[in-house]
Parts: C-alpha cells; structure tokens; sequence
C-alpha cells in the first residue's frame, strides 16, 4: 500500500511540474530565445494548484527540464514569483531592457495623459475676468 501511495505522489507531483512548464511556456516571448522567463501566480491559483513547498519544488523541476535557473520568491500576500535567473546573451538583454523602456515610457505617458485629463475637467473656481480679482 504504501509502494501505492508513492507512486500516486509522484504522478501527481509529475502532473504538476507539467502544469508549470506548460504555463512558465507561455509566458515566453519568442524574441527571446527562452531567456527571460516568468510566471507569477496570484495566492488563489497558488492554493488551487496545491502546497506551496511543492510547486516551488515542481517549478525548479519544471525550471530544470527547461534550461531555466529557477529562482521563486513568496510575497506576502501569497503570490508565488518564478523567474529564470540565467544571464541571458547580450543582445536578449539589450531587447528586454528596450522593450522594459518603452513599457516604463508608456505608463509614464498615460499617468500624465490622465493627469492632464483630470486638470482640465476641473471646475472654475477662480474669476475669469482679471478686473474681478480685486
């Protein structure tokens, strides 16, 4: 019985790693060439998928079988970070660094588009007429 429940173990924990390489897959970019891989799992997809000591374990496994040094790291509200921590060729890093640029600059540029928005739909409260100050 307990040869059983070994090996149940193991395929569950073998289901896993490959639920976690599928998902760590998809979150590749293919300009990349398999470097720069992350998966981030909110504390509800943590809790459905099973303990946390375990898909860290299956996501180094999963890590492994892609080429990937896994680091993870568990935030305080429960999100479990995965990352290949792999030093990636030059030229991946200068195009994740420029694409990380233009993600930056776009927010920046919204942030201040909706700043501006904000400013101008404000209400008047001051005379418009500079003879009315006095």
């Amino acid at each position: 019985m307990n040869s059983r429940k070994d090996e149940l173990a193991q395929r569950r924990f073998a289901k896993l790693v490959d639920q976690l390489k599928a998902m760590m897959t998809a979150n590749l970019r293919p300009e990349y060439r398999g470097f720069c891989g992350q998966l981030i799992l909110n504390r509800d997809v943590v809790t459905e998928l099973g303990e946390l000591a375990d898909l860290r374990r299956a996501a180094r496994a999963a890590g492994r079988q892609l080429g990937w040094r896994v680091r993870t790291h568990v935030a305080n509200n429960g999100t479990l970070v995965i990352i290949d921590d792999r030093d990636p060729p030059q030229e991946i890093r200068e195009l994740a660094g420029r694409h990380a640029a233009e993600a930056v600059s776009a927010v920046i540029s919204r942030a201040r588009a909706e700043a501006r928005m904000l400013r101008t739909s404000q209400p008047i409260t001051r005379p418009i007429n500079p003879a009315e100050d006095s």
